[in-house]
């Protein structure tokens, strides 16, 4: 897999039409789940793209601190589900995770887990804090990694 940060401004009509569909291939699709994925958030955020024979199968969206969350965070973290058992998530996290080190400059870095993910994210260095609550009736909960 191929990974390359870009900002919103430096994404092509095709990157961008790529992560939209993938995003809302699984996130509203598979995840049956109906929000708004476009949250007027994607114009801050540097985006992490993960791309196999020129198709976008793995994304995160990672912003500085204060942009998001009071941290560095990451999030709409998404591999298409076909290429789930190459480890790519953990490459793209692991990209993503660099990608604030090299950009901002930060170490310390939030992210809001579903919680059915919280074991993968935890082999990652990240620790739950907190209660579990719901975001678009999907139970999560506030990870954190310094």
């Amino acid at each position: 897999m191929n990974i390359n940060t870009k900002s919103f401004q430096e994404l092509s009509k095709l990157e961008l039409y790529q992560i939209l569909q993938l995003r809302t291939e699984v996130f509203v699709v598979e995840q049956d789940c109906v929000y708004q994925d476009m949250d007027g958030k994607d114009v801050k955020a540097l985006h992490v793209i993960g791309s196999k024979n020129n198709k976008i199968i793995a994304y995160t969206r990672i912003f500085r601190p204060g942009d998001y969350m009071e941290h560095a965070s990451i999030g709409r973290v998404v591999v298409r589900k076909s290429e789930r058992q190459g480890g790519y998530g953990k490459e793209i996290m692991l990209a993503s995770i660099d990608a604030i080190k090299d950009n901002f400059k930060e170490t310390t870095i939030y992210l809001s887990a579903q919680t059915y993910l919280q074991k993968f994210y935890s082999e990652l260095g990240f620790i739950a804090v907190g209660e579990t609550y719901l975001e678009d009736d999907i139970p999560h909960i506030l990870m954190v990694k310094e």
